[in-house]
């Protein structure tokens, strides 16, 4: 495999910077996260030993020096012919509305049927700095959430949006069915969260030693024991939005890790309610508009997507309840 070396030579004005932060201003077609992980694979040495960590303290005279592996082929996965749902495309970037029940990229053993697997035939030059794995993947959707993604065709873009991500310069919002409805009409959520160590596929709300997490909702519409909630993203912590509702009580309706599909049944006023809830078949969230600046172009990009077919069908269930019960 083919490599790039670079060193570097710490000057007094560079002294006490995170090492990986020093990394990002020096070169220019490499997110941060991919940094982190080279730092973490020991491609990156600095005076000849290994650091510890990402957010090493440089100190004038240090010597540093960066590998970066060429990306590897896309050996185990192959392109499948699936159909995407396109809502912009240029030589630069894609924006696309998934559909729930679609992985973003391979997990635990599943190497087809993933918007990855699609994203191979549809175009061939995707950006591959997120790994081998993730070519071109900037953000994710879980699973079973629908909505609009963006995905980076070469490197330049990926690391232009994963910077804007982090920098929380970039608009998400989502739309939530959630079990009862929240004191307030609209709010933050302020909660640290982490994986939980009963069950290590779930995350959880913590009081200290987890990432910061902020969600900021308010209340669209109410429907007797449920209501409709928007939902802005300051972070992007995994599972985000779906823990930090069940934090406050108010978990996603139809949710089976969260504690949302127990509750929405049990709530359920109705057959035909309990029906759609069944039908689902997912947590009923959707990720609704995306806001971003063209890392080319500078142009402020807008897109949106209304709630898919399932997820109308609940929501005028809902509606049709509070008729019958009003």
């Amino acid at each position: 495999m083919e490599t790039n070396s670079y060193t570097f030579h710490i000057t007094p004005e560079q002294n006490g910077e995170r090492l990986d932060r020093f990394l990002i201003k020096q070169t220019e077609d490499i997110s941060r996260t991919y940094l982190q992980k080279l730092i973490r694979d020991n491609a990156v040495t600095v005076n000849d030993k290994i650091p510890k960590q990402p957010s090493y303290k440089l100190r004038t005279g240090d010597k540093i020096q960066l590998t970066i592996p060429d990306a590897q082929p896309l050996e185990t996965l192959h392109p499948e012919d699936i159909p995407l749902d396109i809502l912009f495309e240029d030589s630069h970037l894609i924006v696309l509305n998934k559909p729930a029940g679609m992985l973003v990229h391979p997990a635990s053993g599943v190497n087809s049927g993933t918007l990855v697997n699609a994203l191979l035939s549809h175009c061939n030059d995707l950006s591959g700095i997120g790994g081998v794995e993730r070519p071109g993947i900037v953000h994710r959707l879980d699973k079973d959430t629908s909505g609009i993604l963006v995905v980076a065709k070469t490197d330049v873009v990926h690391r232009n949006l994963s910077k804007q991500f982090e920098e929380h310069t970039i608009t998400r919002q989502y739309v939530a069915v959630v079990c009862g409805i929240p004191e307030e009409i609209s709010g933050t959520i302020d909660a640290q969260i982490a994986r939980s160590r009963r069950d290590r596929r779930r995350m959880t709300t913590v009081k200290s030693d987890g990432r910061r997490a902020i969600t900021h909702f308010q209340v669209l519409e109410i429907y007797g024991r449920f209501a409709l909630v928007q939902l802005t993203l300051e972070t992007g912590r995994l599972h985000q939005i779906r823990v930090h509702l069940r934090h406050i009580g108010h978990p996603v309706a139809a949710d089976p890790i969260y504690g949302g599909e127990h509750r929405a049944l049990g709530d359920a006023e109705t057959n035909p309610l309990k029906h759609a809830l069944l039908s689902l078949k997912r947590q009923a969230l959707h990720a609704r508009t995306l806001k971003f600046k063209h890392p080319v172009t500078d142009e402020q990009m807008y897109f949106s997507a209304e709630k898919p077919a399932d997820l109308y069908r609940l929501v005028n269930e809902l509606r049709m309840s509070i008729r019958t019960y009003s």
